[in-house]
């Protein structure tokens, strides 16, 4: 079987499985399997495939026919830029939380003049590690801690940090509890999807855990304010993911911890503690 039939069967079947996607994610899986770009791939149709190839790609598409994430399919995904190692245990990162990275590079660049020691930014529910890694990565002499509560995820993270040879802390907690020192900025992509809200297909085989937030979606953000409040030194800034339709609530939870809203933009916002600003 050459190329240009293998692509037209497994486009076919993920059409008729209702996958939006089907003509991309097949030309990924395909790219993956043989080594070759897409543009080779459509350039030359007729370029026969071996049977050990066949038989991967017909199993892959049987999962992707399932609705399983292409990102667990492939085993890793691209976040900022970057390819990072993904599994069953670690929610895939989503574009939107890339966001985050830039705000946060905006925010600390007016700060860098001033500021001698370099920053520490803490990853609270890092899950595979990207915001953090990232965050390692684009700042300079940033000191990074990769926190979650589940080990399954900081074993991902790990791998990630090797990926990318690169430096963090990694440390299991449940939000801040485990962590003794100060920091400059929390990066907290925290479950946020209410129990009740409908999750589309891919994302039911995602973690719950890494999904749901409670009744509203917000009480893991309630809880890390609470912990923050109770700190005696407090982060400069905390920036968060949430759904646009949560961002009025969230913004009186951190106000009970003392904190303002500076900034948002999409999922994300950016709070500051009030007496720094």
């Amino acid at each position: 079987m050459n190329g240009s039939v293998w692509l037209k069967t497994a486009y076919q079947k993920l059409s008729e499985a209702g996958v939006g996607t089907a003509r991309l994610d097949c030309l990924v899986i395909l790219e993956d399997v043989t080594g070759k770009d897409r543009g080779w791939l459509l350039a030359h149709p007729e370029h026969e495939l071996t049977k050990t190839q066949i038989k991967k790609l017909d199993d892959q598409i049987k999962r992707r026919a399932k609705h399983e994430p292409l990102a667990y399919i492939r085993g890793k995904t691209e976040f900022y830029g970057r390819e990072f190692i993904v599994n069953k245990h670690v929610l895939e990162p989503r574009p939107e939380s890339e966001t985050m990275i830039d705000l946060l590079k905006n925010e600390l660049s007016i700060y860098f003049i001033s500021k001698e020691a370099p920053w520490k930014v803490v990853d609270v529910g890092t899950g595979s590690g990207a915001l953090g890694i990232t965050a390692r990565l684009e700042i300079m002499k940033a000191r990074v801690v990769l926190i979650d509560i589940d080990k399954h995820c900081l074993a991902v993270a790990e791998e990630n940090l090797v990926r990318h040879d690169t430096e963090a802390e990694l440390l299991q907690s449940d939000l801040l509890k485990n962590y003794e020192h100060s920091a400059d900025v929390l990066l907290c992509n925290l479950p946020y999807v209410p129990d009740d809200w409908h999750i589309n297909e891919a994302a039911a085989h995602e973690p719950r855990l890494a999904i749901f937030g409670g009744k509203d979606g917000l009480d893991l953000y309630r809880e890390l304010f609470v912990q923050i409040k109770q700190r005696e030194q407090k982060p400069k800034f905390v920036l968060t993911e949430s759904l646009p339709p949560q961002h009025q609530t969230l913004q009186k939870i951190a106000a009970t911890s003392n904190y303002k809203l500076l900034k948002t933009d999409d999922f994300i916002q950016v709070f500051t503690i009030k007496n720094t600003r």
